[in-house]
């Protein structure tokens, strides 16, 4: 049973605060058993979470006040109410913040229609519990349980789990906000006195922008809703005389889809997803008089683009430098990242060859590394990749920089790491240190 939980963003409420302070005992893993906020997994061939990894679960970033990702998400909560209000003013969005991170297969891929051989199933690309459930890798894995449950306009908003490369824009933890809208006959086209000529579905055929299931004026209507509802999210918080732009795109779950992407300081950035939910997955929750849209955008990116924040470890900080910049009641208060310090960097390499008869993911390094590392770890990179005729094994060399959010780091205290990740690498890995 899933239980949501409607939560109401007070100024002050500590209730974030106790949650951040009990984190470290929201999830662990002791030999094959994995518990996450009260609930209990065995492991098995699958499981990759990590001890390092478990540790973010229970900071619930998006609902700790002040935090530069609440306020993000404020805004564009509060953006959704003004635009749809019932009839008797109240705002038809219900938001779901505090939804259990761990999700089953059927809910992360399944439900949404991904194909089984789809990339984004593989374990090199998520975080698995075990064969069954997983992290969830976006917030659209709630999508079929609550439609199922009768929400029709809903918002989903917490943090998703991915495997991927190391750098300043990228972290295992980030933090989603999804959108969900369905709509009848009688709210796509009003009440009119022969409604018999007004018609959601059709039996039509499926082409490069068009689901075939849906009329054409259905379609249109929900695309135009659609996408002056984000059009104007963009403007509300990037400004009216930013320049935008629609870019096609594919997602399994919609179609057709979309992404959204503004110009800022010159260069063309991504903000956010969106389509026409297929229908077929409104069909499998039980909707079958509904028609539906969806987006979905990442609240990291949007507080680095909107507060100039240039990494986003900075996100995870305690240090008061930092959060005491975005300490203001109104979420729409114009504010601008100023540095705490610029830390010089320490560089240093590791070179490895690869086990010979055994399969390696580089994302099981980057998993190593930051289990080792934690938030000393800025980015790493595959520097060098070549294979040895007379040796029949290849080699990399990755790249590591260590860089310190508040304070400087000596060579000392790095090599001590280094030496760590290359002890680790070997038993783990079963790689051979060069």
């Amino acid at each position: 049973m899933v239980v949501v939980v409607f939560h109401r963003i007070l100024p002050g409420s500590r209730f974030s605060q106790i949650t951040r302070l009990l984190s470290t005992k929201a999830a662990s893993i002791s030999g094959s058993k994995v518990e996450v906020l009260g609930r209990e997994y065995t492991g098995d061939h699958m499981t990759n979470v990590t001890s390092h990894l478990l540790s973010h679960i229970g900071r619930d970033l998006h609902l700790q006040p002040y935090h530069p990702l609440r306020h993000v998400a404020q805004r564009v909560t509060q953006h959704m109410y003004c635009q749809y209000v019932s009839p008797r003013g109240n705002p038809l969005f219900s938001v779901h913040s505090q939804l259990h991170p761990v999700v089953t297969t059927h809910q992360n891929f399944d439900s949404l229609l991904i194909p089984k051989d789809h990339i984004s199933r593989k374990k090199s690309d998520n975080f698995y519990i075990n064969e069954t459930h997983l992290l969830r890798a976006h917030t659209s894995a709630h999508q079929s349980e609550l439609i199922k449950m009768g929400f029709d306009n809903f918002l989903v908003i917490g943090d998703v789990y991915r495997r991927d490369s190391i750098d300043a824009s990228h972290y295992p933890v980030f933090h989603q906000l999804e959108g969900v809208r369905l709509c009848t006959l009688k709210e796509l086209y009003g009440t009119h006195q022969n409604m018999d000529a007004y018609h959601l579905f059709e039996n039509g055929e499926r082409t490069e922008h068009h689901q075939g299931v849906h009329t054409a004026e259905a379609a249109r209507r929900m695309e135009v809703e659609l996408k002056g509802c984000l059009l104007g999210l963009a403007t509300s918080l990037f400004g009216r005389d930013t320049e935008v732009r629609w870019v096609d795109a594919y997602f399994p779950f919609t179609h057709p889809s979309w992404e959204l992407e503004v110009q800022i300081n010159g260069e063309w950035v991504e903000l956010l997803g969106c389509g026409i939910m297929e229908q077929e997955i409104l069909a499998n929750a039980g909707v079958q008089d509904k028609i539906g849209w969806a987006f979905g955008l990442g609240l990291e990116r949007w507080a680095m683009k909107l507060y100039g924040i240039p990494d986003i470890r900075l996100f995870w900080s305690t240090d008061s430098g930092f959060l005491s910049q975005f300490r203001f009641d109104d979420s729409a208060t114009p504010a601008s990242y100023k540095p705490v310090s610029k830390y010089n960097p320490c560089i240093n390499d590791i070179s490895f060859w690869l086990p010979k008869d055994q399969k390696y993911e580089s994302a099981d390094f980057y998993d190593l590394v930051r289990s080792v590392g934690g938030s000393l770890v800025e980015q790493v990179s595959l520097v060098d990749s070549f294979t040895s005729p007379k040796k029949q094994l290849t080699s990399h060399c990755y790249r590591i920089v260590y860089r310190h959010m508040e304070r400087v780091l000596t060579q000392e205290e790095v090599n001590e790491v280094h030496r760590r990740i290359e002890q680790k690498a070997a038993s783990t890995l079963q790689v051979s240190i060069r």
